[in-house]
């Protein structure tokens, strides 16, 4: 590739006000909007009392803050993407960055639970209007994890050093999906960068239950999580609300009480990590194995909690060729255990690898920082919070987006999504009383874009 032209002979001018970068916002606000975010804000969120009016029009602010995160924003100051070109002519209510900030800064506790609870509701309407979570797979995946997002600046609320060693605030996320959709974000919750993994688990895990449930889901649920949320309140939730769980187990003495009590021949190899498949035994030749047994956990809390089910361990053997003298055998097998502790009616060929699935979570996370949460960026503890709930606003928007593209984008990551459809240059030109959106010709996703346009009630020119 190269430029045709000399540069005494190329000029740019930034001087046409018809022309936009962001296309894709004009369905994806409309889309909001059909499934009542605006409606729902104004409805539950009452910022009553706050100064020089930050509390006015909640609706409003709110979205253009998701309409900012779903273009990319990842700052206050990016929101002001909504103000350029010919975007204002397209959209009504959009507020400035400074106002915005004045809005966020307004919050408190109490407020950012009832944003929660209108976004709550937004994501349920949103599954209902585009199937964004199917309600008639078998069974249901809802996982639980937390992150310590590193933050910079000594004054923010809540910073401080935990398990990563950086100064940071700790959020945690809850997400259902299923095996035909990919992660839905369901309950999110702010903490302070010390707070341990599982602070708070169980009562945010109850919100995000109940917010399933009202989604219509009716199958069953089955509740992932890593060992850092390895308690009698966590099961006690999961119970409650007729979910099962499978949760990651530390190695401890009882723990290897109970691995030490299985016998050798229980163990069966199952694919892992470089296996291989031996075609005249017609079985995996792996260094991983999996068994089972039951087992009774927290014994040491009042018998109420104590929880008899399935123990459900995979071992690894501990390969280090550096620690073995060439031309030297291995003397004896060390394994290396991961335990699951699991009520889930999967037999142990599924239950084991069913679990290893929970690390999808991790992309969510990943997505998050590409877009909205590459900062948490008020020195306000509750401001960040309201923050990180329109961030993951903007995240299900921008999913539910996809599904009503393609089945590539169903499945694409929100930054792929992002720029195939939501970046999409245009020209506004007015004619016979009506604005006309002129987009790229020969544009690779326009069969795509044209699926989403019309599905949220728009026409192309024909």
């Amino acid at each position: 590739m190269r430029v045709t032209h000399r540069p005494a002979g190329l000029f740019a001018a930034f001087d046409d006000p018809d022309l936009i970068a962001h296309a894709g916002l004009v369905p994806t606000v409309r889309l909001a909007e059909r499934c009542g975010l605006p409606a729902l804000v104004a409805e539950k969120v009452k910022l009553t009392g706050a100064k020089n009016g930050a509390g006015t029009a909640a609706d409003a602010k709110a979205l253009s803050i998701v309409g900012g995160m779903v273009a990319g924003a990842d700052s206050i100051d990016d929101l002001d993407v909504l103000r350029h070109g010919g975007l204002p002519r397209l959209f009504g209510g959009v507020r400035s960055p400074s106002t915005l900030g004045s809005f966020l800064r307004a919050f408190t506790w109490g407020h950012v639970r009832q944003l929660e609870s209108a976004t709550r509701a937004f994501t349920c309407n949103l599954a209902a209007h585009t199937g964004l979570v199917p309600t008639g797979d078998e069974v249901v995946f809802v996982d639980i994890d937390s992150k310590v997002k590193q933050v910079y600046g000594p004054t923010k609320q809540g910073a401080s050093f935990g398990y990563t060693k950086q100064r940071g605030l700790h959020f945690q996320i809850v997400t259902v999906k299923t095996g035909t959709c990919p992660p839905v974000i369901v309950a999110t919750r702010l903490r302070k960068g010390s707070a341990n993994s599982g602070k708070g688990a169980a009562s945010l895990l109850r919100e995000a239950l109940a917010t399933v449930r009202v989604m219509g889901i009716t199958a069953q649920i089955i509740v992932r999580a890593d060992s850092a949320y390895f308690s009698h309140k966590v099961v006690e939730a999961c119970r409650k609300a007729g979910a099962r769980f499978s949760l990651a187990v530390a190695v401890r003495k009882k723990i290897r009480e109970a691995i030490a009590h299985i016998a050798e021949d229980a163990w069966t190899p199952i694919k892992y990590a470089a296996a291989v498949w031996d075609v005249e035994e017609e079985r995996w030749i792996s260094d991983a194995e999996i068994a089972e047994v039951p087992f009774t956990a927290f014994t040491s809390k009042k018998k109420a909690f104590h929880t008899t089910a399935r123990l459900i361990v995979r071992r690894v053997k501990r390969l280090n060729p550096k620690s073995v003298p060439e031309g030297q055998g291995e003397l004896f097998g060390v394994w290396r255990h991961h335990v699951v502790f699991t009520d889930s009616s999967f037999v142990l060929a599924q239950a084991e690898p069913m679990h290893r699935e929970h690390a999808q979570v991790e992309q969510v996370f990943a997505d998050l920082e590409d877009s909205a949460l590459g900062h948490l960026p008020s020195g306000k503890f509750t401001a960040n919070a309201a923050w990180l709930t329109l961030a993951a606003t903007a995240y299900n928007l921008t999913r539910a987006v996809g599904r009503l593209a393609s089945i590539f984008h169903t499945r694409a990551r929100t930054g792929t999504i992002r720029r195939h459809l939501i970046h999409i240059p245009a020209r506004i030109a007015t004619g016979a009383r009506r604005l006309t959106l002129h987009l790229p010709r020969h544009r690779r996703w326009a069969d795509d874009f044209t699926d989403l346009w019309t599905a949220t009630g728009q026409r192309m020119v024909t």
